[in-house]
């Protein structure tokens, strides 16, 4: 039961979080006159979505890249676990650099980073190159963070959440549509073509966002060290409550996410369906659908309600797993499932940054990449589990497990709920300087 003054302290906090976005100060590249037009939110999305497709595009390959290459089955594994590693790698190593880089520039030449590396791959002709460049592809396509990060800078606080959803809606995109346009062009022109393409597609991304990005103008970065601007991230977790909280959501949120989308293929292969590679990859045009939610989760945080639509996105996340339960005698039920689940995973996803970005505005960059830190190991911890559950218990207890990740998420909003305010506390600048990294770091 939630603590008598509570419910006070929230509504304190909630009045301050609101007057303090009415009267906030410019933030980095408000003062310079640039204008988030839809057009920017749009590109924005796309370079997300064209990022962090990269990180998927192999899982339909792995076959027959081990063929081109001579891999054995273990290496070929390796090839999407090195890939995360490098992404998990980048998401603490990398995207905090947004705090105290321009933005602009750390974003160009992580892209154009990530085209060499995305060219390695394509160019490979042995094992330990591929390995490597893939490792570097997860590296870099952390791209995608900072670029949420920048977004959500360069918002207005009264429409941060509806520029998060928007853009965030692009990253799930290119995460769904990423094993269908990969299995697509393999068939058509080889595996090799899927990331000379990519790599194209980067570089003019590259010179489009070098072009089209403001300049930081204003206060200067924070000026903290490398070192201390890692251990500052650690530190914001043990401070901010909501942080902590928000991470957990995500965890379980992605745990549940990831053990849909690792693990449907198994059933859609067997009987009674036999579906092809191509077929099965065309199911993420279906969860397209509900990532297109995300701009509409975006409004509703940005009217207050995020602590209601965290609620009602984790109760139907718990509800999707009973059509999903169904896959084996009905498609439709599949696509129920897939539409509810991948709606409400956006909702909280984008609830989730909104929250955590309006903490520290100035430490975006950190916050945002330490919450990602828990979304990855969520992810891994689903796909894990369950496509391992699956080989020993088959499809309904992989749907037990989604359905206990989403119960448990629905639990710790319920316990929460009177102590967590619809929005976040009101923004304080993040530590900088000499005095203020000794704060951070101890």
């Amino acid at each position: 039961m939630p603590m008598p003054g509570n419910d006070k302290t929230a509504k304190t906090e909630a009045t301050a979080a609101t007057a303090a976005r009415q009267n906030q100060a410019p933030r980095r590249g408000e003062d310079s006159g640039f204008v988030l037009s839809r057009g920017v939110v749009l590109l924005f999305a796309v370079a997300c979505g064209a990022a962090v497709a990269n990180v998927y595009f192999s899982q339909p390959l792995l076959v027959t890249m081990g063929h081109d290459l001579a891999m054995s089955p273990a290496l070929v594994g390796g090839v999407v676990t090195l890939t995360h590693v490098g992404y998990g790698l980048g998401l603490f190593l990398l995207v905090p650099l947004g705090d105290v880089a321009d933005r602009r520039r750390l974003i160009v030449a992580q892209l154009l980073l990530l085209v060499v590396a995305l060219a390695v791959v394509a160019t490979a002709h042995t094992a330990a190159i591929l390995l490597a460049g893939m490792a570097a592809t997860g590296l870099l396509a952390v791209v995608t963070q900072s670029l949420v990060a920048f977004a959500a800078s360069l918002a207005h606080p009264a429409k941060r959440g509806r520029v998060v959803g928007s853009v965030t809606g692009g990253v799930v995109i290119g995460i769904l549509l990423a094993r269908t346009v990969s299995g697509l062009m393999a068939d058509l022109a080889g595996w090799r073509s899927v990331y000379l393409a990519s790599a194209s597609l980067t570089a003019l991304l590259a010179l489009v966002l070098n072009r089209v990005l403001p300049r930081h103008g204003g206060a200067p970065p924070a000026t903290l060290r490398y070192g201390q601007l890692l251990r500052s991230t650690v530190i914001l977790f043990a401070r901010e409550r909501v942080l902590r909280l928000r991470a957990l959501f995500g965890l379980l949120v992605f745990a549940a996410f990831s053990t849909l989308w690792s693990s449907v293929a198994l059933p859609l292969s067997e009987a009674p369906y036999f579906m092809s590679h191509s077929a099965i990859g065309a199911l993420g045009l279906i969860g397209v659908v509900g990532a297109l939610a995300a701009t509409a989760a975006g409004r509703l945080n940005d009217r207050g309600f995020s602590r209601r639509t965290t609620g009602v996105a984790l109760a139907l996340l718990a509800a999707s797993w009973l059509p999903l339960a169904f896959t084996r005698s009905s498609l439709w039920a599949l696509a129920a499932g897939v539409i509810l689940l991948d709606l409400a995973v956006q909702a909280v996803h984008v609830t989730n940054q909104t929250l955590i970005y309006a903490l520290h505005p100035d430490a975006g960059s950190r916050l945002i990449g330490g919450y990602m830190v828990f979304y990855s190991i969520g992810s891994a911890t689903g796909a894990i589990a369950a496509t391992s559950l699956y080989t020993v218990a088959g499809w309904g207890a992989v749907c037990a497990l989604g359905a206990a990740f989403s119960c448990l998420g629905l639990v710790l909003w319920a316990f929460t709920r009177h102590t967590a305010p619809d929005v976040a506390a009101s923004p304080r600048p993040a530590p900088s300087g000499t005095g203020a990294a000794d704060e951070l770091t101890g």
